[in-house]
């Protein structure tokens, strides 16, 4: 009986696990639907869930949905067109389930009102680092005989993952007012989940300038340290480089005119000439007389001398065009006056006899390619001022000797990082299942299995006494006693129990005696052996 329930208990324990085994293998793998869900998502989600028959688990309080790998694309694009999730917001579907005919114009202002900070709130969710928004519009009516309007303002909560960036809280500014009426960027007010203000929407338009030529200065400064720790980290190693950038940039707008004349190119405008003027006067001498005043009195009417003169003039006037030159030119602000670099690279380590780092300064021939490398990729110019300094110096923290780079990778085989994670639980899983069959079946089914020794023990074994000086050895065994009956049976059994006492009792005399004769006892082990021969 106690075999038999072994037995059983092996079978039921072997049963046990490879039904585990089935249904673990046989499980789908349950992957992320949507996470940070909000409660009334979550609640609309698993309704669809149920009504659909779709296996799923929650976790994170209810924020997290897993379902079945296989149906994630299916449900998220079922759930999408419901309109899921919402954010926990009411957008445009507000006038799908509303009574138009029965409502009044407060109500349809107030859910108009509504649906647009949902929309709103939902479109800045689809930008990077940010996991939850709330948007809350004030739009004043325009009154009857109203002089002076308010403006439009707007209150947005964040929640981000992270920081975010001065280009992004821009970004959101303009977004919101491109999708306001009368709602300017700079009267936008943005706080993150922290309770830090991000914009704080009071400020006018020389405020949100200044904040994007600051933010220019700071994009420039920070492409070209990336740039330049691209290429020194390349040669000096990762980690082993540190580079602090400047600029000096102006922006102020100038408006320059010039004129120019070049007396070489001249040429003839107009010209004006009079070819001939004559005029002519004539004299008479001798004395004066009646004659000569009388109307038709004749040349020599007088008597006497008489002369004249005559006059020719010719007159011209030229008129010549001088080249000129007028050159307007309009300087744009976000010139850059001037840039300084500033890199401070580590030296190198090598290992002593001792097993410790000795640090060694790099050579002048390589901070001097470093030098051209850096001057070439931020455009050096010397007559601008720039400014480039390489700085050798010992680093406070230096790497660990058992340092190894990780190079990150796409996948291997194209698995995801889902995949391996499947990959490693059926591992171990397979591993589990072999440990049990080694370690604990096996055992049991061999400790089952084996025979009775007991029972296949003959009869008592006669020993004689040994003799003085030689060790005694066990009578030839009597034949088997046949089971024919109970009776016989007992008494076998007694026989058994005599023989195993008589045994044990040798044994301890022939231990004994071994003991006292150690140099008799070798003599007969060796005389065994030679009989053996």
């Amino acid at each position: 009986m106690a075999r038999l329930g072994a037995m059983g208990a092996v079978a039921a324990v072997l049963i046990g696990f490879f039904i585990f085994i089935t249904t673990r293998l046989s499980a789908p793998m349950m992957i992320p639907l949507y996470s940070d869900l909000t409660m009334e998502d979550s609640t609309a989600i698993t309704r669809e869930l149920d009504a659909d028959n779709v296996p799923y688990e929650l976790k994170g309080d209810g924020s997290t949905i897993l379902v079945p790998g296989d149906m994630v694309l299916k449900l998220r694009m079922q759930l999408a067109g419901d309109g899921l999730p919402t954010g926990g917001s009411v957008g445009y579907e507000v006038f799908d389930k509303s009574n138009t005919l029965g409502a009044t114009s407060f109500v349809q202002n107030i859910n108009h009102l509504r649906a647009l900070e949902g929309e709103l709130a939902r479109t800045i969710r689809t930008i990077d680092r940010i996991a939850f928004a709330r948007v809350h519009l004030v739009i004043p009516e325009r009154q009857l005989f109203q002089r002076d309007k308010s403006e439009t303002t707007a209150s947005i909560v964040l929640k981000v993952r992270g920081s975010l960036e001065a280009s992004q809280v821009r970004a959101i500014q303009h977004l919101v007012a491109s999708a306001v009426d009368g709602l300017k960027p700079e009267r936008v007010s943005i706080v993150d989940e922290s309770g830090d203000l991000l914009a704080s929407g009071a400020g006018g338009g020389d405020s949100l300038l200044a904040g994007s030529l600051a933010e220019r200065t700071v994009a420039y400064e920070t492409r070209l340290q990336r740039d330049i720790g691209a290429i020194v980290s390349s040669v000096v190693g990762s980690g082993r480089a540190r580079i602090q950038v400047a600029a000096d940039f102006d922006y102020n707008r100038i408006t320059r005119t010039a004129d120019s004349f070049d007396p070489e190119t001249q040429v003839v405008r107009s010209a004006q000439r009079r070819i001939e003027e004559s005029a002519s006067t004539s004299a008479r001498g001798g004395a004066v007389s009646v004659g000569n005043a009388l109307p038709d009195a004749g040349p020599g009417s007088g008597g006497g001398a008489s002369g004249g003169d005559t006059n020719n003039n010719t007159e011209e006037t030229i008129n010549y065009e001088i080249s000129r030159t007028t050159t307007t030119e309009v300087l744009e602000p976000g010139r850059l006056k001037r840039i300084s670099v500033a890199v401070l690279v580590d030296g190198t380590y090598s290992k002593n006899d001792a097993g410790e780092l000795q640090y060694q300064a790099r050579p002048q021939e390589e901070l001097d390619r470093i030098n051209a490398l850096v001057r070439s990729a931020v455009g050096f110019d010397k007559a601008r001022g720039d400014a480039v300094e390489i700085v050798n110096l010992r680093f406070a923290e230096a790497p660990r000797i058992d340092e190894v780079a990780t190079v990150e990778s796409g996948g291997f085989l194209g698995l995801e990082k889902a995949d391996y994670f499947y990959i490693a639980q059926l591992a171990v899983t397979i591993l589990l299942g072999l440990a049990v069959l080694f370690f604990g079946v096996r055992p049991l089914v061999r400790r089952v299995l084996k025979p009775d020794e007991t029972a296949a023990a003959g009869a008592p074994v006669a020993y004689a006494a040994p003799a003085a000086g030689a060790v005694a050895r066990p009578a030839a065994a009597p034949p088997t006693i046949t089971r024919e009956s109970a009776s016989e049976t007992a008494i076998q059994i007694e026989q058994a129990m005599q023989t195993g006492a008589l045994h044990a009792d040798t044994i301890k005399r022939v231990g004994s005696l071994v003991e006292e004769n150690p140099a008799d006892a070798v003599a007969i082990v060796r005389s065994w052996l030679a009989d053996a021969a």
